[in-house]
């Protein structure tokens, strides 16, 4: 799809699913950019969510354009919201079979665990399905040189391998990163690794929130990397004891300040392992403060414990 519209060729009618929201992003950003390069007089892209637009609204926009613009790039997000109705998700299935012009409708899916079924004739509907799923290291440079090249910016070898190691695969930081990179090419359009390592933080990817993620996952591997760079980037072991005894806590039933994680965490391990976590995190910090310990030591300590590994 990407090199038809590249060529000025663009679906009729797109579905955009799947769980990786970045990467959705990311498509969306390539279509407004071909269709205000490629469409002749283009209008800025129409935004419109189920919530606020019914299905006549949608129709009516794609089937018959507006008085200032013929053939309109018409984004519907959140199409979920249609799925409670089985009537209206025929109707509109219905209705993209007879387009009016040459529009193109993209119907977008947020990111869901299990596949809304009652949004399957929409699916079937659409000229072009793109499934998001989440980008690889190799998807993720080529995503990489594609942003670069349409921004006329040239990367020395190996810059986009540097930014995809930092990111740690994490789609959301790098195509953040990429973006900023963009910008900060010199005057003859250029980016080199040590603009990358003078702009990436050595906490790309493992800032503090991300660090408790992975500790709620229960992956201490990648926590014990990301406690490193965090360590790196100069953020103290107080701060991250304080973090974990936090993250624990509110999974307890306490003052969470990550309550999301927190209740993660509680749906994870049971009351009794979590006790045993705070009761571990105390004896920790008593032990550091105490001068029993090395701290370095006693916060990947209590990374494994909090993480149940």
């Amino acid at each position: 799809m990407l090199a038809a519209i590249d060529r000025g060729s663009f679906p009729s009618t797109i579905y955009l699913e799947g769980p990786s929201e970045p990467l959705k992003a990311a498509i969306l950003r390539e279509l407004r950019h071909a269709w205000s390069v490629k469409v002749a007089g283009a209008a800025p892209p129409r935004v419109m969510r189920v919530a606020e637009s019914g299905v006549d609204e949608i129709l009516s926009s794609y089937q018959g354009g507006s008085l200032f613009a013929s053939r309109e790039l018409i984004l519907v997000l959140e199409i979920e919201d249609l799925g409670k109705s089985e009537k209206r998700v025929a109707a509109l299935a219905e209705g993209l079979s007879r387009p009016g012009g040459e529009s193109c409708l993209v119907l977008v899916e947020s990111e869901a665990e299990n596949p809304r079924k009652t949004l399957e004739p929409l699916r079937a509907a659409c000229s072009t399905r793109i499934d998001a799923q989440p980008p690889g290291r190799a998807e993720l440079m080529s995503w990489g040189a594609r942003h670069l090249e349409r921004e006329g910016v040239t990367a020395e070898a190996g810059l986009l391998e540097t930014l995809a190691d930092a990111c740690e695969g994490d789609a959301l930081a790098y195509f953040s990163e990429l973006a900023r990179l963009a910008g900060f090419a010199g005057p003859q359009g250029k980016v080199t690794r040590a603009d990358a390592a003078a702009l990436l933080t050595p906490a790309v990817g493992a800032v503090l929130k991300d660090y408790l993620g992975a500790v709620t996952d229960g992956d201490s591997r990648l926590a014990s990397r990301r406690l490193g760079r965090l360590l790196a980037a100069g953020e103290s072991e107080g701060t991250i004891l304080w973090a974990l005894t936090n993250l624990v806590g509110g999974a307890l039933g306490g003052w969470a300040k990550e309550r999301g994680l927190s209740a993660s965490l509680r749906t994870r391990r049971t009351p009794a392992q979590l006790g045993r976590a705070m009761d571990a995190l105390y004896r920790a910090e008593a032990a550091w403060k105490g001068g029993r310990a090395d701290a370095v030591a006693v916060l990947e300590q209590a990374t494994r414990v909090v993480a149940g590994t």
